[in-house]
């Protein structure tokens, strides 16, 4: 990993390195050069250069410098498909079936698939190195096998087993095409990613989820704000994963378009057929000495519609034979797609069964609050009883001290009598409160 890394670091310019050299070398006038100026970076930032990983379809990686109009010219990609893979702007994910490409935008790996190559953004992010290496291993790995196949003394028969599998929709790994096995790569990179942050995310919600319940504070609220936060920022992004594959799968039309070996075999059929009958007239409109020889000679309207049924029925046989090729490859895309929406799909699970936790622990506390809340709401309610049974024995003590004579104040054993008979009054006043609010079931009793 640390080599590659190394290998994938951009090269330094030779024009800084004589710039910086020559830089504190004087003229001859005695004036010394301005510094600093990096004259091949300030035109490879005005062209827009951007540094590319290139793997083949052998496994070889190497970094090229390619600016977005020849990247467009050569992978026939429209200027929104590459501003897909800025990384200055973040886009969701996105797979995109082209006409020569796959645009793929799943996460941090960022590429695009031709039948013959693999170009990533450089980037040395972690994610994108394993993507590579991957990738390489993958590679490196079918082409042995195809070599061992080929070698040995029944090989014949081994290409007509293999022959014979792919006629009943063998989609074993070792035979699906380039493409198809780089965006089974950048799948498996992005599920893989999403998946180990859900894991992350579980492995650190559960249990402060659980000191919550035990212990209502504001910094364990808190952090339960912020986890969620990050739990409904990486639900969306699972969500969009899945919805474009779910997508692609709906979709034959656009998986059959992302069949880029069978629509460049095709192109290179026509092509050489287009040749071959090109080659049965000469360059002046007579015959050539490869075509045929009639004793009669035919004239040119005869030979122009003898071409014109060989083109038509050779079209309808390659579309014909394409339309058989496209769903067998789309049976193929299918199981490899499907595949991938499973770990998804479970992904996805995960963050759902992590946010019904979550709303289970809010719905929890949310009822302690309630039955604390219930609690006071009773004890204030016991409060306001007891001070009104004490108010009363204010009410006496305002009345008996009031200014005015009564013969019940010569009576030594009047006061006595005063107290006995208000504490009566005011314990059954208190305990007839207490009945009504049993009776009317406004506190547990």
């Amino acid at each position: 990993m640390a080599e590659l890394k190394q290998s994938l670091l951009p090269p330094k310019p030779a024009s800084a390195i004589n710039l910086r050299d020559n830089s504190y070398r004087p003229s001859a006038s005695g004036r010394t050069p301005f510094q600093g100026v990096d004259v091949l970076g300030l035109k490879k930032r005005g062209q827009g250069l951007r540094s590319w990983i290139r793997v083949d379809v052998t496994g070889n990686s190497q970094v090229i410098e390619v600016d977005k109009f020849s990247m467009m010219r050569r992978c026939d990609l429209p200027a929104r498909d590459l501003r897909l893979l800025d990384p200055l702007f973040v886009y969701p994910s996105t797979i995109l079936g082209r006409e020569k490409a796959i645009v793929v935008n799943l996460e941090q790996i960022r590429c695009i698939i031709t039948a013959d190559e693999v170009l990533l953004l450089n980037s040395l992010d972690s994610y994108v190195l394993q993507y590579v290496v991957e990738l390489q291993r993958r590679l490196q790995a079918a082409g042995v096998g195809d070599v061992w196949q080929s070698e040995g003394p029944d090989s014949g028969r081994r290409r007509g087993s293999r022959n014979f599998d792919n006629m009943f929709g063998n989609t074993s790994p070792d035979y699906l095409p380039f493409e198809f096995r780089a965006l089974e790569v950048a799948l498996e990179a992005a599920c893989t990613f999403l998946d180990s942050q859900a894991a992350e995310l579980e492995i650190e919600a559960y249990p402060l989820l659980d000191e919550l319940t035990s212990k209502i504070s504001t910094l364990n609220l808190e952090r339960v704000r912020r986890l969620k936060s990050r739990l409904v920022a990486l639900t969306r992004r699972v969500q969009k994963v899945r919805d474009e594959i779910e997508q692609l799968m709906d979709d034959d039309g656009d998986m059959a378009e992302m069949y880029l070996t069978e629509k460049k075999r095709r192109m290179e059929s026509s092509f050489y057929g287009d040749q071959s009958l090109v080659g049965y007239r000469s360059n002046d409109g007579g015959l050539s000495l490869s075509a045929p020889v009639s004793p009669v000679s035919s004239p040119p309207d005869s030979s122009r519609k003898l071409e014109k049924c060989l083109s038509i029925s050779r079209s309808r046989h390659e579309s014909v034979r394409s339309s058989e090729s496209a769903n067998e490859n789309i049976e193929e895309l299918e199981m490899l797609l499907e595949a991938y929406f499973v770990v998804i799909d479970s992904t996805l699970n995960k963050l759902t069964s992590l946010k019904e936790y979550i709303d289970d622990t809010e719905d929890f506390i949310n009822i302690q609050l309630d039955n604390v809340r219930n609690q006071l709401i009773q004890f204030e309610l016991l409060l306001t009883t007891a001070t009104f049974v004490v108010a009363i024995f204010g009410v006496v003590a305002g009345i008996f001290g009031m200014n005015f004579e009564i013969q019940m104040f010569n009576n030594p054993g009047a006061f006595k009598w005063v107290l006995i008979i208000t504490g009566v009054s005011g314990t059954v006043i208190f305990s007839t409160f207490l009945w009504f609010f049993k009776y009317r079931r406004l506190m547990p009793l």
